[in-house]
C-alpha cells in the first residue's frame, strides 16, 4: 500500500511535507540553527529543572503554562505581561494554531515570497486559500505593495516574515502599520531572528497598544539554541490569546518543556551573548563573499542568502564532499548559508574558496 492508497483529502494529493536535508556532516550550515556550544553551566541547571518535573510527571502538566508564561512576558518587557504572551511547541505550532482560529476553509492567508516555505504548508494543512504578492527590488515590501495586495485579495490572515527568511531582509514598522490599517483581518509578524537585528532597531511589540488584530511570533529555536526544545511563543491582545485557547491541544505544553524553557529564560544574558559573534560571523560572510566573486544580500538575521551562483547543485555538493552543509532554497542562482561559529565561518569560506573557478 502507499500513500495514494489511502483516503486522504483531495487537497494534500501530491504533496511533500516540508523537510531540510537531514545530513550529518561535521559542519551543519543549512537550518539556521544556533551553531555554538551550549552553555554546560545553563544545561546543568536545566537538567535539575527537568528532574524536579519528573516527580509529578504522572500529573498533566500546568495546562495555562503560567511560570512560563511570566518568565517570557519578563523576556520580552516592553510592558507586555503574561495575558498577552501564548506558547507552543516551537513557532510552527503557534503559526498553525492561528490559522486553526483565525483561517480555515474560505478564508485566505496573504504572504510575500520568497519567504518561509512553512507558510502554504500551513494554510494546506488548514483548509486555508495561499495568496501572494511580489516583493520590491532587494526583496523589500514597501507600504503600497502591501496595501495593494491585501486590497486586491481582502485576505483574512497577512503575515511578514520580519526579517525574512530566506532573503535576511528587513522590514519597517511603518509597512506593519499600513497593512494593519487596511484589513480587518488579522495581521502576524513573524520575529522569528529579531534578536539578531540591529539593538536599535524598533521591534513589532511597539505596535502592539491599539491594534488587536496584531499578533507576533516569536522562537526561542534561534538566539537561545533551543531548536530542539521546540519552544515558539506569541505576543498580543489577551483576546487573540484566548482565540488560541480554542484550538489547542489539552496540555499541549509538557511539563519537561515549561521546566527547560522557564529556565533557560533565567539565563537570558548568558545565552544572548552568543548572538554578538553570531553577527560578527554573519557580517563577516557578507564582507568576504563579494571577494569570492557572490552577491551577498544584506541581513538581519543569522543567515546570508547570497547570488551569482552559477550552478547551486553543483555548489551544494561540492560544499557537501568537503563536510560542510548549506541550504538550496530554490531561488535561481542562489545559496543561503547560516552564520556559524567562527572556526565554521572560516571553513565554509575557505571551502567556497576551493570550489570556486578563478
Amino acid at each position: 500500500m502507499s500513500l495514494d492508497d489511502l483516503p486522504v483529502r483531495d487537497d494534500l494529493r501530491g504533496k511533500k511535507p516540508y523537510g531540510a536535508p537531514q545530513i550529518h556532516v561535521p559542519i551543519q550550515l543549512n537550518v539556521n540553527e544556533n551553531t555554538h556550544p551550549f552553555p554546560a553551566n545553563v544545561a546543568d541547571d536545566i537538567a535539575a529543572a527537568v528532574r524536579d518535573a519528573l516527580t509529578d510527571i504522572n500529573r498533566y502538566p500546568d495546562r495555562e503554562f503560567t511560570e512560563l508564561r511570566t518568565a517570557l512576558a519578563g523576556y520580552v518587557g516592553e510592558g507586555v505581561t503574561p495575558d498577552q504572551i501564548w506558547a507552543a511547541n516551537g513557532s510552527n505550532e503557534v503559526l498553525q494554531q492561528i490559522l486553526q482560529a483565525f483561517g480555515g476553509p474560505g478564508r485566505i492567508l496573504l504572504g510575500f515570497p520568497p519567504t518561509y516555505s512553512m507558510y502554504p504548508l500551513l494554510a494546506e494543512g488548514t483548509g486555508t486559500g495561499w495568496v501572494t504578492a511580489e516583493r520590491a527590488a532587494e526583496y523589500e515590501i514597501t507600504a503600497n505593495i502591501a496595501v495593494t495586495a491585501i486590497r486586491e485579495h481582502q485576505p483574512n490572515i497577512t503575515v511578514f516574515c520580519a526579517p525574512n527568511n530566506p532573503t535576511g531582509t528587513g522590514i519597517s514598522l511603518d509597512v506593519i502599520a499600513a497593512a494593519y490599517d487596511a484589513t480587518d483581518g488579522i495581521v502576524i509578524v513573524d520575529e522569528a531572528y529579531h534578536e539578531f537585528m540591529p539593538d536599535d532597531q524598533p521591534r513589532a511589540t511597539t505596535l502592539l497598544a491599539g491594534r488587536p488584530r496584531l499578533l507576533i511570533s516569536r522562537t526561542m529555536s534561534k538566539a537561545f539554541a533551543f531548536a530542539g526544545a521546540r519552544v515558539g511563543y506569541l505576543i498580543a491582545d489577551p483576546a487573540a490569546i484566548d482565540a488560541l485557547r480554542l484550538v489547542r491541544l489539552p496540555y499541549h505544553l509538557s511539563a519537561l518543556t515549561q521546566a527547560a524553557a522557564t529556565t533557560a529564560l533565567k539565563h537570558a544574558p548568558v545565552m544572548l551573548a552568543q548572538v554578538a559573534d553570531i553577527r560578527r560571523q554573519r557580517d563577516r560572510i557578507v564582507a568576504e563573499l563579494p571577494k569570492l566573486g557572490y552577491a551577498p544580500h544584506a541581513s538581519q538575521t543569522n543567515f546570508v542568502l547570497f547570488g551569482g551562483v552559477d550552478d547551486p547543485n553543483a555548489t551544494f555538493h561540492a560544499l557537501l564532499k568537503k563536510g560542510i552543509i548549506i541550504r538550496d532554497v530554490g531561488i535561481p542562482n542562489h545559496l543561503r548559508v547560516t552564520a556559524g561559529t567562527e572556526e565554521e565561518t572560516t571553513a565554509f569560506l575557505s571551502a567556497l574558496a576551493q570550489i570556486t573557478p578563478c
